[in-house]
């Protein structure tokens, strides 16, 4: 998909949904398509929806799909892509895992929008293969996964698999592929007539900077945010927190109560309760290993503490998903 071939060739893309996939996703990933047939006045792309059985399929905002058929069905494709997007763990699928297997033995490439790819880890078809996917699910992932090669930019490029983060980011690689299948020219056109100004590139990051985020614009304040959020896991004391971006403790203290009206301890414990959460809706890891891999010393202190923030214990929220 990403490599030049003749003017004249269509190209056969199958796009496999789950169950509750991200409607933004998908459409992002088919509409530039749509739109380079119509700029070229050629059938550059054509394109087959699948489900699980080939039964109607719901999207996340609860519209639904009628597919041309089932992952089962014999058909003929030049790359695949899994658009999933919330729930994608209750629909771990031996099945799916078996029939994207055949289409690796045949040397289809696969690639994933959102958090399509799981299904392909779960099928064993990113060993080996730098990968990506929404940054919600990044932490989760590499917890479930923790041989894969996981990044958090918008999309990766590895040989033949080729995954997006979700959102409107399919749009950036689908223009991507546009250009390097068809040229620039016909791409840049693509972005023109969906009013796609900010072409990003594979490597940029998923998420907004700080800066943008919070409007703070004090250099030491963000750089000491930054420093917090990579250092989750292995929580640092208050003190290597200001050492890292050379202020004292009072300054540090200083500058979260002006401009975030709150203290650096009770944000970095947000930061660090935020990232349990994430981990009890989306894995199975048992609550000891989430308040590890949170920062927290034990169980109890990571239960009293999230109770006091959310108003119910971590048990509560994994029954509630």
């Amino acid at each position: 998909m990403f490599e030049k071939q003749r003017s004249d060739k269509t190209q056969r893309i199958g796009f496999l949904l789950l169950p509750f996939f991200s409607m933004i996703a998908f459409t992002s990933c088919i509409e530039p398509l749509r739109v380079a047939n119509r700029m070229s006045r050629k059938k550059l792309y054509n394109w087959k929806t699948l489900s699980i059985n080939g039964n109607v399929i719901p999207a996340s905002n609860g519209v639904t799909i009628t597919p041309d058929g089932s992952i089962s069905d014999p058909i003929d494709i030049d790359v695949l892509f899994v658009c999933a997007g919330v729930k994608t763990r209750e629909y771990k699928d031996i099945i799916i895992s078996r029939q994207l297997r055949s289409y690796a033995r045949a040397n289809v490439p696969l690639g994933s929008v959102c958090t399509g790819s799981i299904a392909l880890a779960d099928a064993g078809l990113l060993d080996g293969y730098r990968c990506t996917l929404h940054w919600e699910n990044v932490e989760s992932f590499v917890e479930n996964y923790p041989h894969l090669d996981v990044t958090a930019t918008l999309f990766e490029i590895d040989r033949n698999r080729y995954t997006c983060s979700g959102g409107t980011a399919p749009l950036d690689m689908m223009i991507y592929a546009i250009s390097q299948t068809h040229g620039k020219h016909l791409a840049i056109n693509v972005a023109e007539q969906m009013l796609h100004s900010n072409l990003r590139k594979q490597h940029d990051p998923q998420r907004m900077p700080i800066q943008h985020k919070t409007g703070i614009k004090n250099p030491k304040l963000l750089a000491a945010i930054a420093f917090m959020e990579t250092n989750i896991e292995t929580s640092r004391d208050l003190s290597n927190v200001a050492q890292s971006v050379n202020i004292s403790l009072r300054q540090l203290e200083r500058l979260f109560r002006s401009h975030l009206s709150m203290t650096p301890s009770k944000y970095y414990l947000e930061l660090r309760l935020q990232k349990s959460q994430l981990l009890l809706r989306q894995t199975t890891m048992p609550i000891l290993h989430i308040a590890v891999a949170s920062g927290f010393k034990s169980a109890a202190h990571f239960t009293q503490a999230y109770r006091r923030h959310f108003g119910y214990p971590p048990s509560t929220e994994r029954k509630k998903n």
